[in-house]
């Protein structure tokens, strides 16, 4: 027997047509008698919104490409309206990048269940966010695998941890050395090796700049000093994360690279429901797993986001910027893989940090560092 059957979850999926967005109406498929999808919202992909709407009849919906809407039935809202509707107890914020921002911080202001796969709110706003989060009562629930893994070990202890170790894959090019690097192509940079993702956090887990981000979200999510939280290569990607406690004891979360798994579970906390679309480890076929130090002289973008974490203030949201612009860039072909990391460094470099900044602080530095990013790639070109 499970507690949910008798209490079906009124859901909003942002970022509904994306990679994490797709893979959350998957689990929502096979559980459908545990959700209702309240409302979606989407970017330009409107044939996909409207298979999505056509399947699970939302009642409001969001799309920035909004012709084609009007025939859909469906009430057009803003991902804020959305985020903190009153007919909405759960969102699931799946989008990518800043587009996350300002739908967090409503969900956390209306006290919502947030399933948040989106690390740049937290990263950009993490104090404005779990500090209204707390005043609201609203619950932020890891999406992210390495941060599940946390929120898992955590379960059940009394005492707090004393130090968090986020795992990674090391990406495609863990082994490349620094002069291939330079030649790297979107193409392969694509290519991850565990793990089926959106372009733009595949991209960062290339460079380790994904790594670094959620060592700032961990530091938001768990309450954590920077100097309690270690990043360490395990390229198998069966561990997602581990917690060390006072004694020695270290618990580790594992199960197969698949993000419905994290999805799930945020999605069905505190209960885990049996779905037999989810992939299991098959034991007799597991390869060595294996560990080792991240290089941060090969990949600096782990060093830089880690030195813009400690720095705080709105040093993060000009190394979410910067980054996402670059990222776009480095898609382009306009620049290359290595000009990521020398970007975000010029940048953050160049930034004043204010230290106790507000929301539009924090969204002023997003638009100074954009326009100073596409400047200086400007003169890379």
């Amino acid at each position: 027997m499970f507690s949910m059957a008798s209490t079906i979850k009124q859901i909003a999926v942002l970022g509904s047509t994306g990679s994490i967005g797709r893979q959350t109406l998957d689990v929502v498929r096979n559980l459908s008698s545990y959700f209702n999808v309240v409302a979606l919202a989407a970017g330009q992909n409107l044939d996909l919104l409207t298979q999505q709407i056509n399947e699970f009849a939302p009642r409001y919906v969001h799309c920035e490409a909004e012709e084609g809407l009007s025939n859909t039935g469906c009430e057009p809202l803003s991902l804020e309206e959305i985020a903190s509707h009153e007919h909405v107890d759960t969102v699931v914020i799946a989008t990518s990048g800043k587009s996350g921002l300002l739908a967090t911080l409503a969900a956390a202001q209306a006290g919502k269940n947030i399933a948040l796969a989106n690390k740049e709110s937290l990263v950009m706003a993490g104090e404005i966010i779990t500090r209204e989060a707390r005043a609201s009562g609203a619950s932020i629930l890891p999406i992210d695998s390495e941060h599940s893994a946390i929120w898992q070990c955590l379960q059940g202890e009394a005492q707090s941890f004393v130090r968090i170790i986020l795992t990674a894959s090391g990406g495609p090019f863990r082994s490349y050395p620094p002069e291939q690097l330079k030649q790297v192509t979107a193409a392969q940079a694509l290519e991850h090796p565990s793990w089926q993702m959106g372009p733009k956090v595949t991209i960062d887990s290339a460079t380790l700049m994904n790594k670094g981000l959620e060592i700032i979200e961990a530091h938001w999510l768990f309450d954590s000093p920077f100097e309690y939280i270690r990043v360490i290569i395990h390229p198998q990607s069966i561990i997602h994360s581990m917690v060390e406690f006072a004694d020695g004891s270290v618990k580790a979360q594992l199960g197969w690279p698949d993000m419905r798994l994290p999805i799930q579970y945020a999605l069905t906390y505190p209960e885990r429901l049996p779905n037999p679309e989810l992939p299991r480890i098959d034991w007799d076929n597991v390869p060595s797993l294996t560990f080792e130090q991240p290089d941060l002289n090969r990949f600096p973008c782990l060093r830089l986001a880690m030195e813009a974490g400690k720095t705080g203030g709105t040093s993060p949201s000009v190394l979410c910027a910067v980054d996402e612009a670059a990222v776009d860039l480095f898609l382009t072909g306009t620049i290359r893989f290595t000009d990521i990391a020398r970007l975000v460094e010029q940048v953050l470099t160049e930034h004043r940090t204010i230290t106790d900044p507000s929301i539009e602080d924090i969204l002023a530095a997003d638009a100074w560092a954009r326009q100073r990013t596409d400047k200086l790639a400007g003169e890379i070109a």
